[in-house]
């Protein structure tokens, strides 16, 4: 066989290896990502089965199943789940969108940094569910009490993050922008924002999660409607069949926040090359 003959075949070889790499590589991180929660559902059943614990603090996963299904057909769990995702969508932008321009104006203008930071500062100290009895007394148990709760717990990390990305800007550049008499809008479109965009990336994924976290303790305290509602009906019937399908809907309905938010960020940092291991 000549040489002529012999490279399409090592090449085909080598394609070969790399595909059959690429699978193994594909497979190993399905069973890494899986072997715990196998293992937590091993132990769940376990107990149950056994009768180590007592059905009525953690019933079987059988169980759990068909109340999700019952849930569905019977207590229209769908629209418990819509509540409580436009409440938190409604609470994230306004608190996201408050942030972001208080935060920009702070970072701008001094006098503006004097007049908020050092109250804003103050205010975050105290922890949202207090602020909660307060404002269910302003606006009442229905919706608006719950976007108000969820903007406060997004807004201050997205502040301060944003804020802190924008002293950390590089001094020159803001030289630059001074000697080539950028106006202050220039400046922010095409020196600021994107130089803070990875703070403002990694606040936004964050605060979701923190806003899908908030909305359970504002609807259980103050509320007829939502997921939240129902884990502290649950609770107080001792139906913890239902409560475990609020449980897990609302780790998945996080879970799939989470990446979303995530993709996003990669998305609008796709230039910025970092470490991954």
């Amino acid at each position: 066989m000549s040489k002529f003959e012999i490279l399409p075949v090592l090449h085909s070889c080598r394609f070969l290896t790399a595909g059959k790499q690429i699978r193994l590589f594909f497979s190993r991180r399905l069973y890494i990502t899986v072997f715990l929660p196998i293992i937590i559902f091993a132990l769940w059943q376990s107990a149950s089965s056994y009768n180590w614990i007592d059905p009525i603090f953690l019933p079987k996963p059988v169980n759990v199943v068909k109340s999700f299904f019952y849930m569905l057909r019977e207590q229209n769990l769908l629209s418990d789940i819509w509540a409580s995702v436009s409440i938190v969508g409604q609470g994230f932008i306004y608190g996201a969108a408050v942030a972001i321009l208080l935060s920009v104006a702070a970072g701008l203008w001094r006098v503006v940094d004097l007049f908020f930071v050092s109250t804003i500062n103050m205010l975050r100290h105290i922890p949202t569910v207090a602020w909660l009895p307060l404002i269910v007394v302003w606006l009442g148990l229905g919706a608006p009490a719950k976007i108000l709760i969820i903007a406060k717990a997004v807004f201050f990390p997205i502040f301060l993050n944003t804020l802190q990305g924008i002293r950390n800007i590089d001094k020159s550049y803001i030289e630059l922008a001074s000697v080539l008499k950028l106006s202050k809008w220039q400046l922010v479109r095409k020196v600021i924002f994107p130089s803070v965009l990875p703070s403002i990336a990694v606040s936004l994924r964050y605060a979701a999660g923190l806003a899908w976290a908030i909305v359970v303790v504002a609807e259980g305290l103050s509320g007829l409607e939502g997921l939240g509602f129902l884990i502290f009906r649950s609770q107080q019937l001792l139906m913890t069949d239902q409560l475990l399908v609020c449980m897990v809907l609302i780790g998945v309905i996080g879970f799939v926040i989470d990446k979303a938010m995530y993709t996003v960020q990669q998305r609008l940092l796709r230039w910025k090359v970092g470490f991954n291991a």
